[in-house]
């Protein structure tokens, strides 16, 4: 039956819900509870208590292509004197064979991460996205906030209704210009190296498996994603003033 959005407006606003437009980083009026969220979640990865933070967002359209990547390649037997190393190239790709869309969700107390298929980035995609991560979140917490953009799609009716149905649901937009907050955005770089990165692929399908059998990956070996904390297997750089960097090259030098 269809509905006209003032109608659904007044059901809302019977149910207790309004339209709230998220103010931005840089604005006068900056809401202070959102602010206060924003330094729990930066100085501590842990959530409230009986509750759980997830951040949610699409990865972007991807497609059944070649991804450039590194690729091992057999050294040749030792020779003398040896030859020259071959010219990087890359296999010619005739284009697209398939398309779609990569949702995802993230829980940076735990690092585990839910990527779900889609076709497109509909309202409709989105909540088949949301009834997915209902599903797999924790159910004995109380509370899921739920970190997303500003995105039109993120802000549909339909959400809303989504909300009506899970109460336990609550959307926190991150203000413009601090994608940062968002701790998904990250992870995507980790699953594009895992996934797709130096690989070619047929169908949309194989797109897909990738996908799913990096996240089951990283699921076995994740960490929690904490703000500010080193690579684990970078080491620390050694911090040299330019002048001692200047005498230790003229140490050389004979002329």
């Amino acid at each position: 039956m269809a509905s006209k959005r003032s109608r659904i407006n007044d059901v809302l606003l019977a149910e207790g819900l309004r339209w709230r437009t998220p103010e931005t980083w840089f604005g006068a009026r900056v809401d202070p509870e959102f602010a206060h969220k924003r330094g729990a979640w930066k100085h501590s990865p842990l959530p409230p208590a009986q509750s759980a933070v997830m951040c949610l967002d699409p990865m972007g359209p991807g497609a059944a292509k070649r991804y450039p990547g590194q690729q091992l390649v057999g050294a040749g037997p030792a020779a003398e004197p040896p030859p020259p190393a071959p010219r990087a190239t890359q296999e010619l790709d005739e284009g697209r064979r398939g398309k779609g869309d990569i949702f995802g969700a993230f829980c940076p107390a735990t690092g585990e991460a839910l990527p779900t298929d889609s076709l497109g980035r509909t309202i409709h995609n989105w909540v088949d996205c949301l009834g997915h991560v209902e599903g797999w979140g924790p159910a004995e917490s109380e509370r899921l906030y739920a970190i997303v953009d500003n995105l039109h799609v993120h802000r549909a009716t339909d959400v809303l209704l989504f909300c009506l149905q899970h109460p336990r649901w609550e959307f926190v937009f991150q203000p413009k210009y601090a994608a940062d907050l968002n701790r998904i955005e990250p992870w995507w770089k980790t699953l594009r190296s895992l996934a797709l990165k130096g690989r070619r692929f047929e169908t949309w399908a194989e797109v897909v498996k990738a996908v799913e059998e990096a996240t089951g990956y990283w699921n076995n070996h994740r960490h929690p994603y904490i703000w500010g904390r080193r690579r684990r297997h970078r080491p620390r750089r050694k911090l040299a003033s330019r002048r001692c960097q200047k005498q230790h090259r003229l140490a050389g030098c004979t002329t």
